[in-house]
């Protein structure tokens, strides 16, 4: 068993009690501009932009501090294509057999269906995996939950950015490991195509849940 760790002095919250409330509500109001994007342009991502969110996310909590957590960067035109002929090819055999009515209904407003042209539309993509235990890795604790915080960081640092996100899984995710080279003890968690938004692209005119249907005081 590892002995304790060194101890250090917490940072400093110096945020005075008067800018508390401005503070979160201006971070409130920017990630509710904060959509779902299917349309890309293939305006690039600049330099460094990718790297420091990702840097971003990596400063998330995680289950005992083991970190459970890989993004692999796709921006090879090649290697996007060859994603996107993957993901097609398991989302149809979702759309047109594993996806149950009840499913198949619920997204059926959205408009989507097994055709995933974003993921060479976009510029870039984020593959995120999490990371089990193997050879040069210990055992992870939490990791859904260390992950889940990893990437809501990420898509904070990117909207923040200016740049434009999808969360896309597609169903069975498998192939993703040997694809990008990934190890069996890394398993893949999400997709997330980069990049500003089409000229043209348009969202679901959707609302969000009011606060009294979310929040509980007890």
């Amino acid at each position: 068993m590892p002995g304790p760790v060194d101890r250090q002095p917490a940072p400093t919250y110096d945020v005075p009690a008067e800018e508390a409330l401005p503070r979160v509500q201006e971070l409130a109001r920017d990630l509710a501009r904060r959509r779902t994007i299917r349309e890309f342009a293939p305006t690039p991502i600049p330099d460094g932009v990718l790297e420091w969110a990702v840097r971003a996310a990596a400063t998330a909590p995680s289950g005992a501090h083991v970190q459970p957590w890989r993004f692999v960067v796709v921006e090879d035109p090649e290697r996007r294509r060859a994603v996107r002929e993957a993901a097609e090819a398991e989302e149809r055999e979702f759309y047109d057999r594993r996806a149950s009515e009840e499913w198949l209904d619920a997204l059926a407003p959205l408009g989507t269906d097994w055709h995933k042209p974003f993921l060479t539309d976009a510029p870039g993509l984020v593959v995120v995996f999490e990371v089990h235990q193997g050879p040069d890795s210990p055992k992870p604790y939490y990791v859904k939950e260390s992950v889940g915080i990893a990437v809501g960081f990420l898509l904070a640092a990117l909207h923040r950015a200016g740049l434009a996100t999808l969360t896309h899984t597609p169903s069975p995710m498998r192939f993703l490991g040997p694809l990008l080279g990934r190890p069996a003890h890394e398993r893949p968690f999400v997709v997330i195509p980069v990049g500003y938004p089409a000229p043209d692209a348009t969202v679901p005119a959707l609302t969000r849940k009011p606060l009294d249907d979310v929040l509980v005081r007890v």
